[in-house]
């Protein structure tokens, strides 16, 4: 079995339903999935803010690239295209980390699927809905998600208490 952290966003079109779409997509592999945040853009690409969200995923079946080539799939049929580099998107899907059947972590230098995810340490838009589906986590490489999030803040963060990734029924 292999678990993976996922890291979810969008900016573009219905950004709520593209972000339950990603939810749809691992539904039968999902263990948690945290509150949303609305954040604004990264990168320096002038955009709209994005709502941000993290799922911990787990399978008998997925390794490191099933999940990669998951989210891709996920990210094409929400309609992404990649244009410019940082730039809008209506979905993007990454994996920031992955665990083997023993916890261990995998660990990945392949360009087309880094593990952990880079950047990852100093992104609270990853780190802080994390934290809030695992106080315990740790990235692999770095330490306690928490130390990490305390030592970068949480500004320009927004929690989003209206918005459920999973409808309510």
């Amino acid at each position: 079995m292999s678990r993976a952290v996922l890291s979810l966003g969008s900016n573009q079109g219905d950004r709520l339903a593209h972000l339950r779409g990603a939810v749809a997509g691992f539904a039968a592999e999902l263990v948690a999935a945290s509150p949303v945040y609305e954040t604004a853009a990264w990168g320096g690409v002038p955009q709209d803010d994005f709502l941000n969200a993290v799922l911990i995923v787990a399978s008998d079946e997925l390794d490191e690239w099933g999940w990669l080539r998951r989210g891709q799939e996920l990210e094409n049929a929400a309609g992404r295209v990649r244009t410019v580099h940082w730039g809008p998107r209506t979905l993007d899907v990454d994996v920031v980390t992955v665990s083997k059947p023993d916890g261990s972590p995998v660990r990945s230098e392949h360009p087309e699927l880094l593990l952990p995810h880079p950047g990852t340490a100093e992104r609270n838009t990853v780190l802080r809905p994390w934290l809030d589906i695992e106080p315990d986590a740790v990235l692999p490489g770095h330490g306690r998600v928490d130390a990490l999030l305390a030592a970068l803040g949480e500004d320009g963060l927004r929690r989003r208490d209206d918005l459920d990734l999973v409808p309510r029924r």
